[in-house]
């Protein structure tokens, strides 16, 4: 008797014991997280070409976002304004992001800046007033605001690495996984 699961292949044996076989597909999982560790290692060496990659992806889905919000504005009269407004301001943003991608990595790290420093002050208000993890919510308050002002004071040249080296930490962390899921199915255990 067969029993598939998500997780790997199993059969019974004669002699009652369950053995379990590598999951079909492993390799090209372990092949993605080999390519994933190499992009992000490229990126974290060379963050300024990372950059302006990463910029353009954001550009070109900026794009196609505008484009999709517009059409959706000109055929449907729910919501047209906004869906028109929006299209344009993301059919701009998108276009400048593609035509200036220094300027646009200059943008992306700039809303980082606002995000970091709007996180780090809701992080210490709510460590201030409340008792439970207060410590913690102090520290990362402190943390996000201090790395908001770094990034603030090194201004543009922090725009010129930024978006490649949180690019370079988001392949390298997904490669590490895919890595390890794809080496825990090809060799599962026997039951």
């Amino acid at each position: 008797m067969t029993d598939v699961s998500r997780e790997s292949f199993t059969r019974d044996t004669p002699a009652g014991t369950t053995i379990r076989r590598a999951m079909p597909g492993w390799g090209w999982t372990l092949a993605y997280g080999i390519v994933s560790v190499l992009v992000g290692v490229f990126a974290f060496l060379a963050p300024f070409p990372a950059t302006l990659a990463a910029t353009m992806v954001v550009g070109f889905c900026f794009l196609i976002g505008g484009f999709a919000s517009l059409f959706a504005g000109i055929r449907n009269h729910h919501g047209r304004g906004y869906a028109l407004l929006f299209g344009a301001l993301s059919v701009v943003a998108g276009g400048y992001m593609l035509l200036v991608p220094i300027g646009g990595a200059l943008s992306l790290t700039l809303m980082m800046i606002l995000w970091l420093g709007a996180r780090g002050l809701m992080e210490l208000y709510v460590g201030f007033r409340f008792k439970r993890l207060r410590g913690l919510m102090l520290l990362l308050g402190v943390i996000n605001v201090a790395l908001a002002i770094i990034l603030y004071s090194t201004v543009p040249w922090s725009a010129l690495a930024l978006p490649g080296f949180i690019l370079g930490a988001s392949f390298l962390s997904g490669g590490i996984v895919a890595i390890i899921d794809a080496l825990s199915h090809r060799h599962a255990p026997a039951a």
